[in-house]
């Protein structure tokens, strides 16, 4: 017989910065390097301080880590591997077991959790290592089913003048709040050319596609690797 799936409290899911770079670390390297995981302390002491995918880039002790380790502990959504055959202690995240995310959802839970607010098409692309989206439209519709949950994970935040996309930001750290761009920063946005705002939008949405046909490659040399192993 499965076991009930489990129910959650906003009181469960309010994380510190630290905490949050730390459940994220863990989710990623869950996914793209699951040979090395469960985490000892000191791997996941370097995953949270990779300068690589992190938005800002931190600079933990360990303690400050293993303090994390115990609130994520606290609220369910991390702590010691059960079963594990090592003499060193390594950590998991226990996000399925709370909340049941489908690949897409905790593919972008983890790129949020690590880099901040982002749009579709800046998730898209980062989370490539993750899960592969095939269009914007799968973006979308993993974030319409974050932000659909009781409470919900995930809101839009208000666009900013002068950009074409809105971002998209996790609540798992509470509610996000935008300060509002002062007169001066409004006025400058005002005034930029119009035409210039469209092509810097177009050069992003052709990255996410370059980033794209690189994982693709990326595949077929793996597989074409594998081929002579």
């Amino acid at each position: 017989m499965g076991h009930p799936r489990e129910t959650y409290s906003v009181s469960i899911v309010i994380l510190t910065e630290i905490e949050t770079r730390v459940l994220g670390s863990l989710i990623e390297k869950d996914i793209t390097t699951p040979d090395y995981y469960p985490l000892s302390l000191n791997a996941l002491v370097n995953a949270c301080n990779q300068k690589n995918n992190r938005e800002p880039v931190m600079s933990l002790a360990e303690e400050t880590v293993r303090t994390a380790l115990t609130r994520l502990q606290e609220k369910r959504l991390a702590g010691p591997a059960s079963g594990a055959d090592s003499r060193v202690t390594k950590y998991e995240h226990r996000l399925q077991e709370v909340f049941n995310f489908d690949r897409r959802e905790i593919a972008i839970v983890c790129v949020l959790l690590l880099r901040g607010p982002q749009t579709p098409g800046e998730l898209r692309g980062r989370a490539e290592r993750l899960h592969r989206f095939e269009a914007l439209d799968d973006v979308q519709s993993a974030l319409q089913k974050l932000m659909q949950r009781e409470p919900p994970l995930a809101k839009v935040l208000p666009r900013q003048p002068g950009t074409k996309e809105s971002r998209y930001a996790h609540l798992l750290s509470g509610d996000v709040v935008i300060e509002a761009e002062s007169p001066t920063q409004v006025g400058a946005l005002a005034d930029r050319n119009p035409a210039d705002a469209e092509r810097i939008a177009r050069l992003e949405e052709e990255v996410v596609e370059l980033w794209h046909q690189l994982g693709e490659v990326k595949d077929q040399l793996e597989r074409f690797r594998k081929q002579f192993e």
